[in-house]
């Protein structure tokens, strides 16, 4: 736990490189916007964010779960279950609580102003899967502390989940080339860019679909998955209709007041 910060750093920082490299060697679709200014105002809100939460939460997932593991808080806790079946039941059901919370700041409109952000991208890229507003990641971080105390989440499980999420967010959030075979047998255990990409479209009915980040089975499950776009991916338009003519959508100050703004 006391190199759990410089891990995950070192895994954000390699995973953005590559895929970062691998965009500029082999892009699915040609970008609308400045690479660079976009870059900016979506990085530049990520390390808003982590002072944020580092502000709001001290102790952060991974102190919480080591607080609930020493006091015996949670149901895997009280259940004295194995580590090993305590971290594969961890994963899979903050997982489905992720995927919960993304439907539910969907389907409420006081939480889609806040999520609108992250869909107002008018491209589609690494930085897009980490250009969330500072509101929605601290009421993100809180839903996952109550489901971490709640389980009794083993320490190693919420670091684990917390290293895979962020990196198969940047993942399926390629602006990547992946061939269509390997496509299809990715889509059998992991959310892949062309599965994500459905989700980024202007058409509402692709928008509430493939809310998946990490794990695609709870689309499956749940009847919410759609296989490709209506307009092909070379050819579906990315982003929000009520932003298409809006070049603010790039701006981190416009992002920050997006939610305080009636359109």
């Amino acid at each position: 736990m006391e190199n759990e910060p410089l891990i995950r750093l070192a895994c954000f920082f390699g995973i953005l490189v590559l895929m970062g490299l691998w965009e500029a060697i082999a892009p699915r679709r040609q970008p609308r916007q400045s690479k660079a200014k976009r870059w900016f105002s979506n990085l530049g809100i990520v390390v808003l964010n982590t002072l944020i939460l580092r502000a709001v939460f001290p102790l952060a997932a991974v102190g919480v779960a080591a607080i609930a593991s020493e006091q015996g808080w949670g149901l895997f806790n009280v259940l004295s279950l194995s580590p090993g079946p305590a971290i594969i039941l961890s994963f899979l059901a903050l997982d489905f609580i992720i995927y919960l919370q993304h439907v539910m700041f969907h389907a409420l409109p006081t939480l889609w102003r806040l999520h609108k952000v992250h869909h107002a991208d008018l491209d589609f890229d690494v930085t897009t899967g980490l250009r969330f507003h500072p509101l929605e990641i601290i009421l993100s971080m809180g839903i996952k502390i109550i489901a971490i105390v709640l389980l009794g989440a083993p320490v190693l499980a919420v670091i684990l989940f917390e290293i895979v999420l962020n990196g198969t967010a940047m993942f399926n959030h390629g602006n990547v080339k992946v061939p269509q075979t390997l496509d299809r047998l990715l889509r059998a255990v992991v959310v892949t860019p062309d599965m994500h990409r459905v989700h980024h479209s202007v058409i509402p009915s692709e928008t509430n679909s493939n809310f998946g980040f990490n794990l695609p089975w709870w689309d499956y499950l749940l009847g919410t998955y759609q296989a490709q776009p209506a307009a092909s991916h070379d050819g579906m338009t990315i982003g929000l209709t009520e932003y298409q003519k809006t070049p603010q959508v790039q701006q981190l100050h416009w992002m920050l007041l997006l939610p305080f703004w009636k359109v």
